[in-house]
């Protein structure tokens, strides 16, 4: 198996001083997601890190949402940088 790359939007300077921001943890969490997703395509049947890859799911969604409602130009900018798509309005 290959080594993936994964991706790194944020800065190595902005790492030291933003790691609690949205930003951040969105990046966090789309990285686990994609290193799950390979794992999973080996691995059908491992049914704990599907439940783990749905709970970061949710947990990205979350702050997705959060992002959206308070600042509109840093969500739409960090997922066209992330590459995922956007969230369903209900």
């Amino acid at each position: 198996m290959k080594k993936n790359s994964f991706i790194s939007v944020i800065s190595e300077e902005k790492k030291e001083e933003n790691r609690g921001s949205v930003e951040f943890q969105v990046v966090g969490f789309t990285n686990k997601i994609r290193r799950l997703t390979s794992h999973l395509q080996l691995h059908k049947k491992d049914y704990s890190s599907q439940r783990g890859l749905r709970k970061i799911l949710g947990k990205r969604q979350r702050l997705l949402a959060y992002l959206s409602k308070k600042n509109e130009i840093r969500y739409k900018e960090l997922i066209s940088q992330l590459n995922i798509r956007e969230l369903k309005t209900r």
